[in-house]
């Protein structure tokens, strides 16, 4: 019997788990929320190892995947920055990369050809960024580590590399487009 699914299963999961995740989070309960977090950014790296492991990678999991990504990381942006928990700003920085790069993707499909998920190392390092700044976040929240130095430099690092991927995505398509066209 073939598990081709199991990943798929995994990355609906990790949707299934933010709104509980988000729901813990504005009421306080932090622990717990951190918790089921620990347990999604977990399932994150399970599935792409089953998809790539054992050849079980498919076009909807292919476009699932960052979906349940971009739930749970802009999810957790908004409601933590809303909660004063994180800097605004730095929420906004981040959700406006997704949003530049999910609008470019969107016209790139509709005008161009379909769009290939192909995340680069910067966009890989910002994302372990995010997640790891979420975690901390999370923590400091509910356990009053670690110290606020280590937020801040993590955060300031989420922010650069935010910045830099987003550009990078822009350019990278804009000259695809251009071959393209």
């Amino acid at each position: 019997m073939s598990l081709h699914w199991l990943p798929n299963a995994i990355s609906m999961l990790r949707i299934l788990l933010v709104a509980p995740i988000l729901y813990l989070i504005v009421d306080g309960q932090y622990v717990i929320a951190l918790l089921l977090f620990v347990i999604a950014g977990g399932s994150d790296g399970i599935d792409g190892y089953l998809a790539v492991r054992f050849n079980w990678q498919t076009r909807f999991g292919a476009l699932l995947d960052p979906v349940a990504d971009k739930l749970l990381v802009s999810g957790m942006f908004i409601t933590l920055g809303w909660l004063g928990l994180l800097p605004i700003w730095l929420a906004a920085v981040v959700i406006l990369r997704d949003v530049v790069i999910f609008v470019g993707a969107l016209v790139y499909h509709f005008l161009i050809e379909p769009v290939q998920g192909e995340p680069t190392r910067i966009s890989k390092l910002n994302t372990a960024l995010q997640l790891l700044f979420l975690l901390f976040v999370l923590s400091r929240a509910g356990f009053g580590w670690p110290e606020q130095i280590s937020l801040t430099t993590l955060g300031a690092s989420v922010l650069v590399t935010a910045v830099i991927s987003g550009v990078d995505y822009v350019l990278r398509w804009s000259r695809r487009a251009r071959k393209r066209a």
